[in-house]
């Protein structure tokens, strides 16, 4: 869908429109169990093109979506915990893999099942293999909350879903821009691959670096609004050099500055401060913004059953790769369902790897209806199985002990 030109002060007609709407609908939809996020992009859904026409999907929007985007993956990596993850076994390493790997390739191959085989190396195998990259992506908060209300968060099976799906995230993130970096690229995966490992090589240096200079910020103005600030900036920065000099994705760079950051003393602080933000006004927007640009009029018969399968693929490659690993690692037959179960649930880093893909031309707007439909029922159905798990379960696990 073609960007709209307005008159500056129409935006902030569309402005007040996106932020009542997404609010409202945010609210109605937590109120019947369903994520947040969904309710803003059924906002957008509503007051866009394809219904009511109230906003259009402007220039201006698109690169407020964008810092939304960049805003909420550096908060996923400030609130990231490094020493966790640094720290967990080889087991929580192997449940993330599979979990990664095995809903990539059944992505890839569901989309080339309907719209046509195609070689390495070509524009249609790079589309496919973006279809897999959007399953990859696992967001436990409706699996967190499940195991808390259960009792069960600091089982055995509660610490190895968190650990596998912080590990899961790290590595969607670095497939994600592989794949990215294979669109358009001359000079085939092994350039992509080097810009890759000099990005992770110049993160890991200019990383130390920052993490001195911001622990003595810290520690000279400790819980000042600079400190965010200058958060803010780096993140900004990070994002602008890893798309700019590396080709990377600039959500990839962002996230990585919430890494680097999430071990300073007030890292908290930071996210709290981005979190003020993102929920005034930058996520509403961006997720409103999924909405706008979801354009139902291409909406098909071959859509609806692709929707269909997306869901089914997404779901069980998560369920059987995650549970099987598990069940590999000597867990019982029922605790490694739960965890496969646990895995399963998409989110907002779904939707943002969408958005990456809408904006360079490697996913079409109509599917977004998959991504939120996915979003929907792997929302609805994992607190109700993993209760159903855990309820006639009489094996209870033995919780982990602090420290």
């Amino acid at each position: 869908m073609d960007e709209v030109s307005v008159q500056a002060y129409e935006i902030f007609r569309s402005l007040a429109i996106i932020i009542i709407f997404a609010k409202v609908f945010g609210i109605a939809a937590r109120k019947v169990k369903a994520p947040q996020v969904v309710g803003e992009i059924v906002a957008g859904l509503l007051i866009g093109p394809s219904l009511l026409h109230l906003c259009e999907p402007t220039a201006f929007l698109n690169e407020m979506a964008e810092i939304g985007v960049v805003l909420l993956m550096f908060s996923a990596g400030l609130e990231t915990d490094l020493k966790e993850l640094l720290k967990t076994g080889p087991i929580a390493v192997l449940i993330a893999c599979a979990g990664v790997f095995v809903p990539l390739a059944g992505g890839c191959i569901l989309h080339m099942c309907f719209y046509g085989f195609n070689p390495p190396g070509t524009s249609g195998f790079v589309v496919s293999l973006f279809i897999g990259v959007i399953m990859t992506a696992t967001s436990v908060s409706i699996t967190v909350q499940t195991l808390k209300e259960l009792g069960f968060l600091k089982s055995r099976v509660g610490t190895t879903v968190l650990a596998a799906a912080i590990i899961d995230d790290v590595i969607g993130i670095v497939v994600l821009t592989f794949v990215i970096g294979m669109r358009g690229n001359t000079g085939g995966t092994g350039s992509v691959l080097l810009k890759t490992i000099l990005f992770f090589i110049f993160s890991a240096v200019v990383g130390v670096i920052s993490y001195h200079v911001f622990k003595w910020l810290d520690k000279r103005w400790p819980h000042t609004r600079r400190i965010p600030i200058l958060g803010l900036a780096y993140c900004f920065a990070f994002a602008y050099i890893a798309e700019k000099y590396f080709g990377i994705a600039d959500i990839t760079g962002a996230y990585f500055a919430g890494i680097i950051l999430c071990s300073i003393k007030d890292s908290d602080y930071i996210a709290e401060k981005m979190d003020i933000n993102s929920y005034m006004l930058f996520g509403p927007i961006f997720f409103a913004s999924i909405g706008l640009k979801t354009d139902i009029a291409d909406f098909s018969t071959s859509i609806l059953w692709f929707s269909v399968g997306f869901v089914i693929v997404a779901l069980l490659t998560k369920i059987i790769a995650c549970g099987a690993v598990a069940k590999l690692c000597r867990f019982s037959a029922g605790d490694s369902l739960k965890i496969g179960v646990g895995m399963m649930t998409r989110g907002e880093v779904a939707l943002i790897v969408s958005q990456k893909g809408l904006s360079v031309g490697l996913l079409k707007p109509v599917y977004f209806t998959s991504v939120i439909l996915l979003i929907i029922v792997s929302s609805i159905l994992t607190p109700i199985i993993l209760k159903l798990l855990f309820n006639h379960d009489k094996t209870k696990d033995t919780p982990v002990k602090a420290g």
